[in-house]
């Protein structure tokens, strides 16, 4: 059954459409609290009447919000929902059909719900002048290793105090709080840069957040795999994931939904030929500490995806993915075929080992 919803987030977005199937029905009629419903046809009963009827969503229905349903008030589900424990084993896991429901219909590389449980947004706190209440503002991305360890780059929290910053975890859209899985939220109580990260030029950009307690694993909540020290993945099509802008410049908007973005990993010389032909100069030298992605019109992150995660899969078993990247800088966004650089997850392998042994965490969470 597909349950339409029109959302005005603006150009490009068009026709999110929701698609539940009897699998997953026992979890929206408990979320709903729907007695004796069991199938995918006997929800789409509950919505609106008919065999093959498809409700638009929140333009045309009486409720704000798309995964929102009328309720009588005794039998409205009030706590949030919270991950069950997850039975799967194992780091790197995508979900590319989503959690509990899917977006069809979609044409603006909108993520699924759960499609990327590893993914973080990382949050300053701000306080608003004349209030008590405090601001959180989206800093950049980053990506859970650990249950109580992020991974990002080290421009995004270079110099910042930890009390300052917080992980929001199993974050989808960030203008809803009524997913079917609630998102987590840790502050963070240490922060480490690399000890040779370079500002001026973002050399060795990475970064490890260690938070003030582990997040509860569950469906949408999940850590990624590292590659192994010096592993290269050159010609891997690969995932980048962010909330960053959908185009350069002043006309660029930051995302309300997750987005996503396949790449390939560009050979070194091939993204150095590319890279000299930019205002970089014929004589531009690409760090070792660096990889590239892209080089597809149109195909890029973009401004305030810095430190978020470029996923690849494993070459034996494709439905498991390492991080190869985190999101550092570009030349544009993607608008003449130039390829994005980020920190070479692989160059950092024994170092991120080095620093979780130290402040006494598992290194094996990441391993595959």
């Amino acid at each position: 059954m597909d349950l339409k919803a029109a959302r005005g987030y603006g150009k490009g977005w068009g026709t999110l459409v929701l698609r539940v199937d009897d699998v997953q029905a026992e979890m929206w009629a408990n979320h709903f609290k729907w007695r004796g419903v069991a199938s995918g046809r006997e929800i789409q009963r509950e919505w609106g009447k008919g065999n093959n009827k498809q409700l638009q969503g929140i333009k045309e229905g009486p409720c704000e919000n798309y995964l929102d349903v009328c309720c009588q008030t005794p039998d409205r589900l009030t706590d949030p929902i919270t991950p069950k424990p997850n039975t799967r084993t194992g780091c790197g896991y995508r979900n590319p059909e989503g959690i509990g429901f899917r977006i069809t219909g979609h044409n603006d590389n909108e993520a699924q719900f759960g499609e990327f449980p590893w993914m973080v947004a990382i949050l300053r706190e701000e306080a608003v002048a004349g209030n008590d209440q405090k601001l959180n503002v989206y800093q950049c991305g980053g990506s859970l290793i650990h249950p109580q360890v992020v991974i990002t780059a080290a421009h995004c929290v270079n110099g910042k105090n930890p009390s300052q910053l917080k992980i929001r975890a199993g974050e989808w859209d960030t203008q809803t709080k009524n997913e079917l899985f609630t998102h987590q939220d840790r502050d963070v109580s240490k922060v480490i840069v690399h000890d040779k990260y370079y500002g001026g030029a973002l050399y060795n950009d990475v970064a490890l957040l260690v938070l003030s307690e582990p997040v509860v694993l569950g469906n949408n909540v999940e850590v990624v795999c590292l590659p192994k020290q010096g592993e290269v993945l050159d010609h891997s099509r690969c995932f980048a994931s962010g909330w960053g802008k959908d185009v350069f410049g002043k006309e660029g908007r930051y995302q309300v939904i997750l987005k996503k973005v396949e790449l390939p990993i560009v050979p070194r010389d091939q993204c150095v030929d590319a890279l000299r032909k930019t205002r970089l100069g014929p004589y531009f030298k690409l760090h070792e500490s660096f990889i590239c992605a892209g080089g597809e019109m149109g195909r890029d992150t973009c401004k305030g995806d810095g430190g978020s995660p470029l996923v690849c899969p494993i070459a034996n078993n494709p439905n498991q993915y390492i991080q190869a990247g985190i999101v550092a800088w570009g030349i544009g966004c993607g608008e003449d075929r130039t390829p994005g650089v980020y920190a070479a997850v692989a160059q950092f392998r024994l170092w991120i080992d080095e620093q979780l042994l130290y402040n006494n965490l598992d290194v094996t969470s990441y391993e595959y």
